[in-house]
């Protein structure tokens, strides 16, 4: 007689075994309709999952998070089915649920074509309406490897192979089609709905492994409504239209090269942009009182060895033996050479908190079909601070370090913002009792934020809890970007300490703060949140001069010198070019002011603004042009 205890508090009893299906048709017909899984004591399963003991049981629709991956998973499902009706020979690997949509991966010698992909779809819509139903079987894991060999689908055998013996192997039908799979699943195709769109073919290596072969990754979208759907199409479209790579190419900020996958060949404008953001965070980070040091790229592997790294990300650094055969590896990450600069001379309670912040270099092996342009690379700065305090000082600290992360994205134009706190996980380090005052400081500069936060439930990291602040662009895509992580690990494995007014020696605790977190990543996300159009006062080239004709040539000179003076960032195009022309070439490079200048501008000594995306053209003397455009060169540094 189990005793189903509901999210509600309330509770239901039954006589005999039940399934998810019966308890949502217990609490409601509409519910029963709606329901597409449920979770037993956490645990998500089917809605024919019989339970036979008490526990606590919550069901999930389409307008809950849990709902629409799953309906996503069986899409991905319902895609491979599609797939081997129409071409049989065709092996399915691995088919996950990702943001916004899924993927599947497919071991078939033929490349799959535009025209494919949309017999695919018209397939899988067959296939909804069909409406196959859905069951688990658990196999024996010798029986499942010898299946799935004979039917041809090598990958599966070897997926199989390497699940832990203590887990089931679990095999889905649909229909009479099958697949490995953890499940859960809907209970037919027909309940994903025909909210579905194919949107692109992509090489993947087999298990991320470029020694391995080469895949088809076909990926989809999938929603519960049209409307939804075509949202999202649309914003897809926006997005690639403002895609950094093709953006910065047409802003000469920026290129890669195959002789050094993963690093940026920043251009004049771009390492100007860059630049801009490196010294308008030093004057925030000076103000709110950061010293900045620099510490070396190439540390010798003893320490990374005690700091845990070598341990954790050994196989993602990069390392060089010397002729003595010592082994150095560059720095994946700032940690350990600011520990070192800590450790130098005597250090008193009276010196904490000690803030130290360092633009740092860091390298770290990405796998080539990872790399996506400025947002994931192998080598990039980060905008790192460790602030060494004392456990009393935790929660101050982290308000501060909070509200200088939100104002400096509200300064770039990002005032959506939500944070994602992490408390601890099941295997970590530190006392209980730091644990709590680390969580509670981070948990209540989450609060005072005042802005929308989720908690994930011992995600944290092993030393310490952590949030994550997450940035919402103009186009509605989530951008993971600052961090905040207490660490009560890392500064005793390095020896750091300082002397407590008593007298005794103690052991810091050290706060990570990213504000951007990748500065080449960063400068991704801004361009393609604002289009390519960025703020004035970052803007690599604010102005560019063009004089109508040779003849105002030494006008247009004489001003660049009296604009750029003033702090403006101005260029004079001299080329040999009609003024259609230039202004089409300065505009696709989203540069924000146009000068103009000819008989009438040099006669009453001015300009005349054509300002990006506008027609419209104002005539100003240049002292105002000067006066207006300097004051909102300088709103950086308010």
């Amino acid at each position: 007689m189990p005793n189903i205890k509901l999210p509600d508090g309330n509770s239901l009893r039954f006589d005999t075994k039940v399934t998810g299906f019966q308890i949502a048709e217990k609490i409601s017909k509409s519910l029963s309709k709606q329901a597409l899984i449920i979770s037993v004591d956490g645990n998500l399963k089917d809605l024919n999952y019989e339970i036979d003991n008490d526990c606590s049981v919550k069901i999930y629709t389409a307008k809950d998070k849990e709902g629409l991956e799953t309906i996503r998973h069986d899409t991905a499902h319902v895609l491979a089915m599609a797939v081997q009706e129409l071409f049989p020979k065709t092996q399915v690997t691995i088919g996950p649920v990702i943001d916004n949509g899924f993927y599947y991966d497919f071991a078939r010698k033929d490349p799959f074509t535009e025209e494919d992909l949309r017999k695919i779809e018209k397939k899988m819509l067959e296939i909804v309406e069909r409406d196959d139903p859905t069951r688990r079987e658990v196999w024996k894991r010798d029986k499942a490897i010898e299946h799935f060999k004979k039917a041809g689908e090598i990958y599966k055998a070897e997926i199989i192979k390497d699940i832990p013996k203590e887990e089931e192997v679990s095999v889905y039908f649909h229909g009479k089609w099958h697949d490995l799979c953890r499940g859960p699943h809907l209970s037919s195709t027909g309940k994903i709905g025909k909210f579905f769109k194919l949107t692109k073919v992509s090489g993947a290596y087999w298990r991320g492994d470029s020694n391995n072969e080469m895949l088809q990754r076909i990926y989809g979208t999938s929603w519960t409504s049209q409307k939804e759907l075509d949202e999202y199409l649309k914003r897809i479209e926006e997005a690639e239209k403002r895609d950094h790579r093709k953006l910065g190419k047409e802003m000469n900020l920026f290129h890669f090269r195959e002789e050094s996958p993963g690093s940026v060949f920043w251009h004049e404008r771009g390492w100007t942009l860059f630049q801009k953001l490196i010294d308008y965070m030093r004057n925030k980070q000076n103000e709110a009182g950061y010293k900045e040091i620099n510490t070396p790229e190439i540390l010798d592997r003893s320490l990374w060895e005690k700091s845990g790294h070598w341990e954790k990300f050994g196989a993602n650094m990069y390392t060089s033996t010397t002729p003595d055969e010592k082994i150095f590896a560059i720095k994946p990450m700032n940690c350990p050479g600011c520990v070192q600069v800590f450790n130098q001379g005597l250090k008193s309670y009276r010196d904490l908190p000690l803030k130290m912040s360092e633009f740092g270099k860091v390298h770290r092996y990405e796998p080539s079909g990872a790399l996506h342009g400025l947002l994931r690379v192998r080598a990039f700065t980060q905008d790192d601070a460790h602030i060494f305090c004392t456990e009393n000082q935790i929660t101050e600290e982290c308000l501060s370090v909070t509200n200088l992360i939100l104002d400096i994205y509200k300064d770039l134009g990002f005032e959506n913002v939500i944070l994602k706190y992490s408390d601890r996980p099941d295997i970590r380090v530190g006392d209980d009792n730091v644990w709590d005052k680390a969580e509670a400081a981070l948990l209540k500069a989450v609060t005072a934020s005042k802005l929308e936060y989720t908690i994930n439930k011992g995600e944290g990291a092993f030393y310490g809890p952590k949030i994550e602040f997450v940035l919402r662009d103009a186009i509605g895509r989530d951008w993971q970007c600052g961090t905040l992580q207490v660490d009560l690990n890392l500064p005793g494995r390095l020896g750091a300490s300082y002397v407590e007014k008593d007298g005794s020696k103690k052991i810091p605790v050290m706060l990570h703060r990213a504000l951007f977190g990748s500065l080449e990543r960063f400068i991704g996300i801004l361009i393609e949140h604002y289009a390519g159009k960025l703020p004035f006062w970052i803007s690599p080239i604010q102005a560019m001069i063009i004089p109508v004709s040779d003849e105002f040539d030494e006008y247009a000179k004489e001003i660049n010198k009296k604009i750029k003076s003033s702090g403006i960032n101005c260029e004079v195009d001299l080329k040999n070019h009609n003024l259609n022309y230039k202004i089409r070439e300065h505009s696709l490079s989203k540069i924000p002011l146009l000068l103009i200048c000819g008989k009438k501008e040099v006669d009453s000594n001015s300009v005349t603004i054509r300002k990006l995306d506008s027609t419209k053209q104002e005539n100003m003397e240049l002292k105002n042009f000067l006066k207006t455009f300097s004051a909102l060169n300088k709103a950086s540094s308010n």
